[in-house]
C-alpha cells in the first residue's frame, strides 16, 4: 500500500512536523507503522484500524510515549493519505481532532 502525507496549500506537512517533534522512540514507532502498512496494508500487525466518520478512518497504535492516532482516507484503491496525527489522551476522539481530519479529507477528495 502506498502512503502519502497530507500537505497544506502552502506545501507544508503538519504530519511530518508532528512526528519530527516527538522523542526518538516515538519517531521510530511511527516509522515502524509506516513501513508495516506499506508492506502489509490493512493486515499490518500491532496496529488497529477503526472507522471514524464516512470515509474517514483511524489507525490506533502505542508507542513509548503513549497511544497515538492517525486519521486517514483511502483513495484510488491502494493509496492511504494520512490527514491528521494526535496523541490519544481521552477515551473518545476529541471533536476538534475529528473535525480537522474531516476538513482535510474533504480538501483532499475535492468535496
Amino acid at each position: 500500500m502506498k502512503i502519502e502525507l497530507y500537505l497544506s496549500k502552502r506545501g507544508s506537512s503538519p504530519i511530518e512536523d508532528f512526528i519530527t517533534d516527538l522523542p526518538k522512540g516515538d519517531q521510530a514507532r511511527f516509522a515502524d507503522v509506516f513501513e508495516g502498512i506499506e508492506k502489509y496494508g490493512l493486515d499490518c500487525p500491532r496496529v488497529q484500524f477503526k472507522p471514524l466518520r464516512g470515509k474517514l478512518w483511524e489507525i490506533k497504535f502505542n508507542a513509548p510515549g503513549g497511544g497515538f492516532r492517525i486519521a486517514y482516507v483511502l483513495v484510488e484503491g491502494q493509496t492511504m493519505i494520512w490527514l491528521h496525527v494526535f496523541k490519544k489522551t481521552t477515551q473518545k476522539t476529541p471533536l476538534n481532532d475529528l473535525d480537522l481530519a474531516e476538513k482535510r479529507m474533504k480538501e483532499v477528495l475535492g468535496l
